[in-house]
């Protein structure tokens, strides 16, 4: 079957969406685990169409799994824009930036890129694998489309006296940050609102704890009604991700510049 398709000649659209379909497969074998760096497509499909992302303008993805947000939005653009030689080269060079620090996933991701003709070979590599929560980004983007990995703590492995492997709670202190916690739906909340242009928009799965937390969670939420719009928060029905159980939200939240009255008005 694979031995009678004419590879080279077909389509980057056709060998993209093959790549594509074996990935939902494999995500759908809960063994592997595989489902844990994948998004459901029509989720993405749909936060994608609600932020309308545009030409010349940068997307970023700080946990960016196989590359889903990057693939819708790569679809959006080039089906709702008439694009010019100049705008193609920046959406194939220039648009794009994320971060996956598990290796097979982040080299699954660059593959699912290349085969939709998005970076090259020669050029550096726009998907890195340092954790993104370390430092604040050194650039800001017009749009965040993520759904980091749930799982309420972010941990550290090491080996111990005794040559045993042991998890330890991992605390990011950083300045930028409202609050340090251990959360690390929280920390990349933060970490988000950071990577945005002061015009940027974002995108965000987050589990319920995000929305309903006490403490480091109540001044997380204050913070970013105060300092950006958070005009919408979308339910997601239980099920729709392959670990079963999980209760999810959307919120769309715009950035904005400093001011003495909250951004947030009406939710």
């Amino acid at each position: 079957m694979i031995n009678s398709e004419q590879w080279l000649v077909m389509g980057a659209d056709v060998k993209g969406d093959i790549y594509e379909k074996l990935l939902e497969q494999n995500a759908q074998d809960v063994k592997s685990g595989a489902g844990q760096y994948f998004t459901p497509r029509p989720l993405i499909r749909a936060m994608v169409e609600c932020i309308q992302p545009q030409p010349m303008k940068t997307i970023a993805d700080p946990a960016c799994g196989t590359g889903g947000f990057f693939l819708a939005a790569y679809d959006y653009l080039v089906a709702n824009n008439q694009l010019d030689k100049e705008q193609n080269k920046f959406i194939k060079l220039q648009t794009f930036y994320g971060n996956e620090i598990v290796a097979g996933t982040r080299r699954l991701a660059l593959m699912n890129m290349f085969l939709h003709n998005i970076g090259d070979i020669d050029s550096d590599n726009f998907i890195s694998p340092a954790d993104a929560l370390i430092a604040a980004s050194p650039t800001t983007y017009d749009y965040v489309l993520a759904n980091p990995p749930f799982g309420k703590k972010s941990s550290q492995t090491f080996t111990n006296e005794e040559g045993e492997l042991e998890k330890d709670d991992l605390t990011y202190n950083r300045q930028d940050f409202w609050a340090t916690t251990s959360n690390k739906q929280l920390n990349f909340v933060q970490h988000i609102r950071s990577m945005l242009k002061t015009t940027g928009l974002a995108a965000v799965v987050v589990p319920d704890n995000v929305l309903f937390e006490g403490g480091a969670g109540e001044t997380v939420r204050k913070k970013l009604l105060e300092t950006t719009d958070l005009h919408t928060i979308l339910r997601l029905p239980t099920g729709i991700f392959y670990a079963q159980g999980v209760i999810a939200n959307v919120i769309f939240f715009d950035n904005k510049p400093a001011s003495k009255e909250p951004w947030t008005k009406e939710i």
